[in-house]
């Protein structure tokens, strides 16, 4: 479905990038992905750069607030989750574990979001959607695929069920069980140890590619540098790079789905 005009709660729905150097990313994204760019003030100063492709948008660019710039926090890829009432997610999510990091606040007429940490020390958004409903387009070249929250602790998807509903399977991805999310049966994201120990839990970004070494050549061209990959799994050819400010993202050329 790559056309969006709204999300189920519990669905990954939008993703923006806070970084050191917006600038420096538009040009590193614009180039890698195609993207265009709609840059909408912010109440605090410079600008919510809304990643467009085909005229739809697909993710965002904004400078990092002065509490992560005076804290010298890496710029890092955030996903948000679809709620239907922020308030009400929000007041759960202690009870379920969870850490309040931002209480629910209004995005304009955009919509209401709050910032959560999960119990595993995953930082994820709560996104109400009103004018803004996340992403309208998905799973095309250039726009999110996947979300997928990295932690070793294997019971982290029990937070996001108790506080957003959603129910979890396991599929064999060929090197053991991977855990999915689902929402109203529908597989919306996952769940899975990391590869190197000791990375902090996170939720991780997934941009799909027409061609995987293709792209992972691009980023090492526009000055990002090659994590792991590409490498073959069950479900496409996938990589994990790195942009130039140090924030950390996934591509993955689809598998074809059978004929």
């Amino acid at each position: 479905m790559p056309k969006r005009t709204s999300y189920a709660q519990g669905t990954p729905n939008w993703v923006d990038l806070q970084t050191t150097d917006t600038a420096g990313a538009k040009a590193f994204y614009g180039q890698l992905f195609g993207w265009a760019y709609d840059d909408q003030p912010m109440p605090q100063g410079g600008a919510y750069s809304m990643a467009m492709l085909g005229g739809e948008p697909v993710a965002a660019i904004a400078p990092q607030s002065p509490e992560l710039a005076a804290a010298a926090a890496p710029a890092m890829w955030n996903t948000y989750l679809a709620v239907d009432s922020v308030d009400d997610a929000a007041a759960r999510v202690e009870a379920a574990g969870g850490q309040l990091a931002m209480a629910p606040f209004d995005v304009m007429d955009a919509g209401r979001m709050a910032f959560i940490i999960d119990p595993t020390g995953a930082p994820v958004a709560l996104w109400q959607a009103s004018q803004h409903i996340g992403a309208s387009l998905v799973n095309e070249p250039g726009a999110v695929t996947w979300n997928e929250l990295v932690t070793s602790d294997p019971s982290a998807a029990g937070f996001y069920e108790q506080l957003l509903g959603v129910t979890t399977s396991t599929m064999d991805m060929g090197t053991g069980p991977y855990t999915l999310f689902e929402v109203g049966g529908q597989m919306v994201g996952g769940t899975v140890a990391p590869q190197q120990p000791g990375t902090p839990s996170h939720w991780q970004v997934y941009f799909a590619v027409d061609d995987a070494d293709a792209t992972a050549a691009r980023v090492t061209g526009l000055g990002g540098t090659m994590l792991a990959g590409p490498f073959d799994t069950p479900v496409g050819r996938m990589a994990v790079a790195q942009d130039p400010q140090g924030a950390v993202f996934s591509i993955i050329q689809p598998t074809p789905p059978p004929a």
